[in-house]
């Protein structure tokens, strides 16, 4: 949850199972058995959804997995998320990426492809034997490398070194991964990195493979910072890395625009949100004025080093903002307007979307600040649905007035929505029209965290951003790749599509389970809010214990939390770019640490 602002993916305890299951898997009894099957969630007639899941039936853990089949002439995998799926004619092979191919006993994971055409899958195989279970091969993937070391570092190169896998074959040899893209392929237990940037924040992992090219799970994580370094930005690519900046952060969090600078974070970004405008009586207006373009800073608070002045025309945080702009010029900025406290005004503003655009280019384009912002970003949570109020506007009306705002602001300016992630069926993500709306907008920041949470005081613990489904996820639909898939399914180009990665944690107390599934009794203590807490505190004061569906969680005393971290973020940040999305955002800076940790696993991994 965005704080007092953000909404909830979902209250209600859901949903409707997934359609179409094949009966391709039925319980195995040999200690290293798994079974692998197949549904098909949702067919549009031009295509469809497919989606494997590969369970560990055994009692042993299974370190890596490879999936096939074969499709009819006719049908194909056109595009897939959480797997590296290839074929050779009408065989098709799927395996496990390198954050998701160690499946403890009882666990599974999932992952799923859109396709074209109308066959099923047949010829089933996992790792070489049948998919019901009955034989897999008892080759064991090698053991995760140890952390690596970090020496040598210069502007430019770091050695990096680490102890070896085992595996009862023998090792082959090892993936260098940055930011959990593979850099290199070595025979030894060693490996210098070139090429890099001064100053700039990197992370690395091993990942072993043995004589049957079997892969092992990735090594612990090693941050390194290369020396050197100039306030002048690093290229940031063609991917968006956006951040909301909150207007309240400058009071009881101590958080202010300079922060972005003193961090390093400004110079690993391309977007800022600044969150929030309110709606109100149908039109856009600035919320706290004082915060906004009043609040003087001192030479030591400001961006420039120069002290405010009691009669200079513009201060506070679009001052602020004007100033990190001239340092970092690649950065655009948002007003983004809403939220969940502010979201009751849109149905209003619905109801005559043209004078709401009007108003809203007023507030942007107002002539203290017109140079501040480079467009608007609406948070309107939710549109013919329920949040904080609940909307009966129509499917229609989030479409008609996306349009009515690129009419008023034109070409020229960002026009941007941030949305629900929702994939349950008959869900949020189907009240209202994101799909006509995607062809006025330059992309949707998908809310993809806060699925679960304290607000179900008694559990079960679940992970509130996880990137896929997993066995015992409370509600089905409640993921990113669910709500990706389903947004990409009503026309949404993956382009204009932005993974959310939440800076915080979610958590309960009264949890005597570590692994997720527990019954709780109620929300775990935060620091300004109860079953909320930033990973800067986390990270800390209770060290993620596991990771499931591609995210972590910890289970400390009796308090268990979810959040993202470095390691997590790198994975999201691959799954993204495989999927082809835009880039991806967070909820919010004050949350990462002083060195803008998260920041840089998120610049990294883009």
């Amino acid at each position: 949850m965005r704080f007092r602002h953000k909404a909830v993916a979902g209250l209600a305890t859901l949903l409707l199972p997934l359609a179409g299951l094949v009966g391709l898997a039925s319980p195995a009894q040999a200690a290293t058995s798994a079974t692998a099957t197949y549904a098909k969630p949702s067919d549009w007639g031009t295509g469809f959804e497919g989606k494997w899941t590969v369970k560990n039936t055994g009692t042993t853990t299974i370190s890596s997995w490879t999936v096939e089949w074969d499709f009819p002439s006719g049908t194909s995998v056109t595009s897939a998320w959480d797997a590296d799926v290839t074929s050779a004619g009408t065989h098709w092979t799927a395996k496990n990426k390198s954050w998701n191919g160690s499946l403890a006993p009882g666990a599974s994971v999932s992952f799923g492809f859109n396709g074209a055409g109308t066959g099923s899958p047949s010829n089933c195989k996992l790792n070489g034997g049948s998919c019901d279970g009955t034989s897999v091969p008892g080759d064991a993937a090698p053991t995760a490398p140890g952390t690596p070391t970090a020496s040598e570092i210069t502007n430019t190169s770091v050695k990096l070194a680490w102890s070896a896998a085992t595996d009862d074959k023998g090792v082959k040899n090892y993936d260098v991964l940055r930011g959990g893209t593979k850099v290199a392929t070595v025979t030894t237990t060693s490996y210098t990195d070139t090429g890099l940037t001064a100053g700039t924040d990197y992370s690395y992992t091993v990942q072993a493979r043995d004589t049957a090219d079997q892969t092992g799970p990735v090594s612990g994580a090693r941050a390194v910072r290369t020396t050197g370094g100039t306030t002048d930005p690093p290229p940031t690519g063609d991917k968006v890395k956006l951040g909301y900046f909150t207007e309240w952060g400058v009071y009881g969090r101590n958080y202010h625009v300079k922060n972005l600078v003193t961090s390093g974070s400004a110079a690993k970004i391309t977007h800022i949100n600044y969150a929030f405008g309110n709606v109100k009586n149908g039109q856009c207006t600035v919320d706290d004025t004082y915060a906004a373009y009043d609040k003087a800073y001192t030479a030591d608070q400001s961006v420039s080093g120069t002290a405010d002045t009691w009669d200079q025309p513009l201060r506070g945080n679009f001052n602020q903002l004007r100033q990190l702009k001239a340092k970092y010029p690649h950065i655009k900025v948002l007003y983004s307007f809403g939220g969940w406290t502010y979201s009751g005004g849109f149905g209003q503003a619905a109801a005559n979307a043209t004078a709401f655009a009007k108003s809203c280019k007023a507030v942007v384009e107002d002539p203290r600040w017109a140079d501040v912002f480079d467009g608007i970003d609406i948070d309107w949570e939710y549109p013919n649905a329920c949040g904080l109020t609940c909307d009966t506007s129509g499917p229609a009306a989030f479409r008609t007035l996306s349009q009515a705002l690129r009419t008023e602001f034109g070409a020229n300016y960002l026009v941007t929505a941030a949305i629900t992630a929702d994939g349950s069926s008959g869900g949020k993500l189907d009240a209202a029209d994101y799909g006509g709306a995607a062809q006025y907008l330059d992309w949707y920041n998908v809310m993809t965290y806060d699925y679960f949470g304290a607000f179900d005081k008694d559990g079960p613990t679940a992970p509130h951003s996880p990137l896929t489904s997993y066995a015992g996820i409370p509600a089905a639909g409640f993921n990113s790749a669910d709500a990706i898939a389903k947004l990409k399914a009503k026309g949404v180009p993956s382009a204009k599509l932005l993974l959310g990665i939440g800076f915080y944690g979610r958590g309960w107390t009264g949890v005597t389970q570590s692994a997720p599934g527990g019954t709780a009794t109620g929300a775990a203590p935060g620091t300004y809010e109860a079953g909320i807490e930033d990973y800067k505190v986390l990270k800390n004061s209770c060290p993620a214990t596991g990771t499931i569906a591609g995210t972590a969680y910890a289970h400390c005393g009796t308090n268990w939390w979810s959040y993202d971290t470095p390691s997590t973020i790198a994975g999201k940040m691959t799954w993204a770019k495989n999927q082809g999305l835009g880039g991806a955002f967070f909820w919010e800076f004050s949350g990462d640490t002083s060195n803008g940790e998260l920041v840089s696993a998120i610049n990294s991994g883009l």
